[in-house]
């Protein structure tokens, strides 16, 4: 069985929650970056037993939280001697907006990812696009490169879209799947 590292941030718990979703059907390793952007004790040692790494963090104001970046700099360590070379890699954002500019958190992540060397996997899933589609619907929000979610400004963790949260469940299977078939 494959190792998942579900490294991220969440400022208002939103994220957290999407981070748990996708984890729950991949079979991850929850590594919660904190306030302070810094990783729990063993947080360094999980990411480098791990075969794949997903990255997780709110998008604000065009891009990943300060304490996601603040992560991402520290990862210069494992990158400087290609640590995580030719591990898979995958990502995830939530916003308050349908678009919230999450495509450019995504590219950030992205980029981290084939810095550090290594493979990254896409959502694999079509969009929900007909004019039949309801916000609850598998992939809404309509993204290749990683997930996306969105929820309301105003809305608490209880009150997160279902279809996204489902959606994340979906992209938590198929990391789970790709990562299986890389290592088998």
């Amino acid at each position: 069985m494959s190792k998942i590292a579900l490294v991220f941030h969440s400022g208002y718990g939103h994220t957290a929650k999407v981070a748990e979703a996708v984890a729950a059907t991949a079979g991850a390793t929850l590594v919660a970056i904190d306030a302070e952007g810094n990783l729990p004790d063993g947080g360094w040692d999980t990411l480098a037993a791990a075969d794949m790494i997903v990255f997780g963090s709110p998008t604000y104001m065009g891009s990943v939280s300060w304490q996601f970046k603040k992560f991402a700099d520290a990862s210069s360590k494992p990158w400087f001697g290609q640590a995580w070379k030719d591990k898979l890699f995958a990502g995830f954002t939530n916003s308050a907006s349908m678009n919230g500019d999450k495509h450019s958190t995504l590219h950030y992540m992205m980029t981290l990812a084939m810095q550090h060397s290594g493979l990254w996997v896409g959502t694999g899933m079509m969009p929900s696009n007909s004019k039949a589609a309801t916000r609850d619907d598998i992939n809404y929000v309509a993204s290749s490169g990683g997930l996306m979610t969105t929820t309301p400004s105003d809305a608490s963790t209880d009150e997160m879209v279902a279809g996204d949260l489902a959606t994340a469940r979906k992209f938590g299977e198929r990391l789970a799947a790709v990562a299986a078939r890389i290592a088998g």
